[in-house]
């Protein structure tokens, strides 16, 4: 014969097996990805001792102000992600959860992410060298362009880096300062023929930009509802589709003329 369990007894040993359920996954690695606003480095300027662009073949022009890249920062592709780590994440304006596939290539090893983040970035600086010398009319016969940042890699920082090569080598193309001394943050890949593309992460960069002093920030135009989304007070958003847009709206900046917004 079975004896009865009271019904508080029995709610009590169905909630067991639930409560083992969350406390396993408490523990539990998850497959997430936490990022935070990352470093900034200013490319016309230096970069751990080294001048980030090195220009020679032709006359380089005096730079005042600045020109920032931004990154976030992710933990590592091996890092365990528990349930606490991304429930704090999603309430925190500083911090984001996103998928590890996201971030990091499903079935690579960390020095297979390691090598394939470099050479996107190589990539990226040849396109930006190529995008600005195309911008200028000028020849990679006769300008030598060496672009260099330490511990860096993927290719976000195309945009930045073709900005800052211009700016060496023309001003702002009528005898200018292309920052009009300001500091300027931005991200976005850039292709030769300077077409802008969106990268991801940007409610952080823009988090990174301002806390290093930016007050203008240049996004991909499909990227500004993320930008906008935690937009630190004092930082003025431009949407760009390609490099002359970048241009065109820090030339306008500089005269107080009309710049887009997002």
């Amino acid at each position: 014969m079975l004896s009865r369990l009271s019904r508080p007894r029995v709610l009590t040993l169905c909630a067991m097996p639930v409560l083992a359920l969350f406390t396993a996954a408490a523990f539990a690695p998850l497959p997430f990805t936490i990022a935070l606003p990352g470093s900034t480095a200013d490319v016309l300027g230096k970069d751990k001792g080294r001048q980030v662009i090195t220009i020679s073949g032709a006359p380089v022009r005096k730079t005042t102000g600045e020109l920032r890249m931004t990154t976030i920062l992710a933990t590592a592709p091996g890092a365990d992600i528990d349930l606490a780590d991304v429930v704090g994440g999603w309430f925190r304006t500083d911090q984001a959860v996103l998928p590890h596939d996201s971030v990091y290539p499903a079935g690579r090893s960390n020095k297979e992410i390691e090598k394939r983040n470099l050479e996107q970035m190589e990539q990226s600086q040849d396109s930006a060298v190529a995008a600005a010398l195309n911008h200028l009319g000028k020849s990679e016969k006769d300008v030598d362009v060496r672009l260099h940042l330490a511990d860096v890699g993927g290719p976000s920082a195309g945009l930045m880096f073709s900005l800052g090569i211009v700016a060496k080598l023309a001003g702002d193309g009528e005898g200018g300062d292309l920052t009009g001394g300001r500091v300027i943050a931005g991200t976005g890949t850039i292709a030769p023929d300077g077409t802008v593309g969106p990268v991801g992460g940007v409610s952080l960069k823009t988090q990174a930009a301002a806390r290093d002093g930016a007050t203008v920030f240049l996004v991909p135009e499909d990227e500004c509802s993320g930008a906008k989304a935690e937009l630190p007070e004092g930082l003025r958003l431009i949407p760009v589709e390609t490099l002359n847009d970048a241009l065109t709206s820090l030339k306008s900046l500089n005269k107080g003329t009309a710049v887009p917004s997002c």
